[in-house]
């Protein structure tokens, strides 16, 4: 791993203290909003700088120690024993910096739009689907998020063959958007009298949600149309025209919302609109800015089968790390959703800093 340069983190550490100063100088409401956001980011590098400075210093102190002639034998042991131990905690110290130094995400401290569609397998994806929903519900309780149904088509058998929720929090997008892609089931459907194992799948889309001032959607590029509400089992039925879809003339996105009143169907179809509009403009800025997207983490991509879930044998399987986890009853509660979460964040960062140290990152 290649050093991180001094005058990088020179140049950190003087913008942190400048910041500072600002923010005491009684500057306007809006500068001190966007200069109090900057100051809150750089302080945990900060302080990594200086654990990092503060171990360099150890070690050169240690090392002088060893190369003296006149070192007394009973503190040249002690400072060899020292100096031993602080190799491996500068490796991982730099090693945390640099993470911390990465290209960041700028959606990631965005709440999501989480999309939930049952794929190949008639009934039984859409039971899966709804599976997959409760366990993203109960994660979602885990980490104080709040989670709020925005549209759902039910199934006949009380799956979901749609559901789409906004789930609110800081850092949701970060942690959330790896789940994008396709996820396999392999179990006996409730329907299945031969006890024979059935392969179906759903999928999950995840978009960070967008703000007002990302998008200027003008009123001319949009078509909304009310509808009367209808679902399956007397579910989501409303005899009043309450439904509001949404048509994105510009670029053909279509959005439905059909769950509470028609000023609430508005506001959370242009909710769903606009982060689906701004996910395209993500993925086009992308697109130009590096082909190596496609070897990162968490694409996105539909088509891509990320994990498998295999009832009969108690695993889940995370195609693109190659883990497994015999624990498939603890993920579908949410409780361990958090390691493969975890891996796969870890996995994308050595990815990026492979590239950082190879002089190919962005």
């Amino acid at each position: 791993m290649n050093a991180i340069p001094r005058v990088k983190l020179d140049k950190l550490v003087s913008r942190w203290e400048t910041i500072q100063t600002e923010l005491n100088s009684g500057i306007d409401q809006a500068t001190f909003a966007k200069l109090s956001k900057e100051f809150s980011d750089l302080n945990p590098v900060v302080e990594a700088i200086n654990s990092l400075l503060a171990a360099q210093a150890e070690e050169a102190d240690l090392r002088g120690l060893v190369e003296a002639s006149d070192t007394d034998p009973e503190m040249l042991e002690m400072a060899r024993e020292e100096l031993a131990a602080v190799g491996p905690r500068l490796e991982e110290l730099e090693q945390n910096l640099q993470i911390m130094l990465l290209p960041k995400d700028e959606a990631d401290d965005r709440s999501a739009i989480l999309e939930i569609r049952a794929g190949t397998g008639g009934d039984e994806a859409a039971l899966f689907a709804a599976d997959l929903y409760r366990m993203y519900q109960r994660y979602a309780e885990l980490h104080n998020w709040k989670i709020e149904v925005m549209s759902a088509s039910d199934s006949d058998l009380g799956g979901f063959r749609e559901i789409v929720v906004s789930v609110t929090g800081k850092g949701v997008f970060a942690r959330l958007k790896f789940e994008s892609g396709v996820h396999r089931v392999q179990r006996v459907p409730a329907t299945e009298t031969q006890g024979r194992v059935h392969t179906s799948a759903a999928t999950v889309a995840v978009l960070p949600e967008a703000e007002e001032v990302d998008l200027d959607i003008k009123p001319d590029d949009i078509r909304i149309d009310t509808m009367r509400a209808s679902g399956a089992g007397g579910q989501h039925v409303n005899t009043t025209d309450s439904a509001v879809r949404i048509t994105h003339l510009p670029t053909g996105i279509i959005v439905v919302s059909a769950e509470k009143s028609q000023h609430q169907n508005r506001r959370l179809a242009m909710q769903v609109l606009r982060a689906r509009i701004y996910e395209v403009e993500r993925e086009k800025l992308a697109n130009e800015r590096a082909e190596a997207r496609k070897a990162q983490v968490g694409t996105g991509d539909r088509s891509q089968r990320i994990r498998t879930y295999n009832f009969p044998q108690g695993r889940v399987t995370d195609h693109r790390i190659s883990l497994t986890l015999h624990k498939l009853e603890q993920v579908m509660i949410g409780g361990s959703l958090d390691e493969i979460i975890d891996a796969l964040i870890t996995d994308h960062q050595a990815t990026l800093l492979a590239d950082v140290n190879q002089g190919v990152g962005d």
